[in-house]
């Protein structure tokens, strides 16, 4: 793989296998992506596609059986557990969908951050106080997990994730649970965090909807990455946001032997069925894949 100096993350062929003592299941098989610093992206995908897997092995929480992931510059692979812990701490904030793996309920909005910031030691008040008005919670932070709604609990598990000054914020399914003004709300924050705070947001979710406000969304298909969904503001130029959602080019991605994974509703409507063989030629500069009868 090239090394691009504007790359925070890079993903080479990376082959995830989870073992049992009856089954083995591969749930990424050779997957590359590469994430440039400073890009809001959304990573989409059905569930058992990889996309958490990839999310868990990126926050440091899960080992790549076999490949590469560099990170800031660090070799996730060759890393001692020290060094994990360290890159844990240090290099990413981590969102769950579940609001209870964030949160202590008995405590206020401000506490629950604050009570994270002790964990590294000497607690900075000024920079949890800071992280409240962040996430647009100024008014609400003697509030505690009851009194707040949905997308407030939300608000503050991302203030959490950014307790330690991340340098990439890791988001799952952030807007699973949520209607869908406050995951357009969510959204919105997200983006102006990663203005403000110069951050790569990588995003999870199986809302493709969400790519109206990314900057590029990659869709991940058995265990690989098959495509990248592209933001277009006008036909034949591409941009990092569109006014509608339905303005997107779908580009598939070649791998490093040449192959490229055709959307599946491209393939039904071609009629071509899985193992099937296939007319490949070209023309125009343009390679035309179109149905054979056998």
């Amino acid at each position: 793989m090239n090394v691009d100096i504007g790359n925070i993350i890079e993903c080479d062929n990376l082959v995830k296998i989870y073992k049992t003592i009856d089954t083995e299941v591969m749930a990424l098989q050779g997957l590359d992506l590469t994430i440039r610093h400073n890009e809001l992206m959304a990573i989409i995908g059905a569930s058992g596609s990889g996309k958490s897997t990839l999310l868990n092995i990126l926050g440091g929480l899960d080992t790549p059986t076999m490949g590469n992931i560099t990170v800031d510059g660090c070799n996730l692979r060759t890393m001692s557990n020290i060094e994990l812990t360290t890159y844990k701490r240090k290099t990413v904030g981590f969102v769950w969908q579940n609001n209870a793996r964030n949160l202590i309920p008995y405590l206020t909005a401000l506490e629950n951050i604050e009570t994270v910031g002790r964990i590294g030691g000497k607690i900075d008040k000024n920079y949890c106080s800071e992280l409240i008005d962040l996430v647009g919670l100024t008014n609400r932070k003697k509030n505690k997990l009851s009194e707040l709604s949905g997308g407030e609990q939300q608000r503050v598990a991302v203030a959490i994730a950014l307790i330690n000054k991340p340098k990439i914020l890791l988001a799952d399914e952030p807007t699973g649970a949520v209607d869908s003004k406050t995951s357009d709300a969510i959204m919105e924050l997200f983006t102006s965090l990663r203005t403000q705070l110069d951050i790569t947001i990588v995003i999870v979710t199986h809302d493709q909807g969400l790519s109206r406000y990314v900057d590029r969304t990659v869709a991940i298909r058995d265990g690989k990455t098959s495509s990248e969904i592209l933001r277009i503001a006008d036909i034949g130029s591409v941009s990092d946001f569109a006014s509608s959602e339905d303005e997107h080019l779908e580009l598939a991605v070649v791998d490093r032997y040449g192959r490229i994974q055709i959307p599946h509703d491209q393939l039904e409507n071609l009629s071509i069925k899985n193992k099937s063989k296939v007319h490949i030629d070209t023309k125009d500069g343009k390679i035309i894949v179109s149905p054979v009868d056998v």
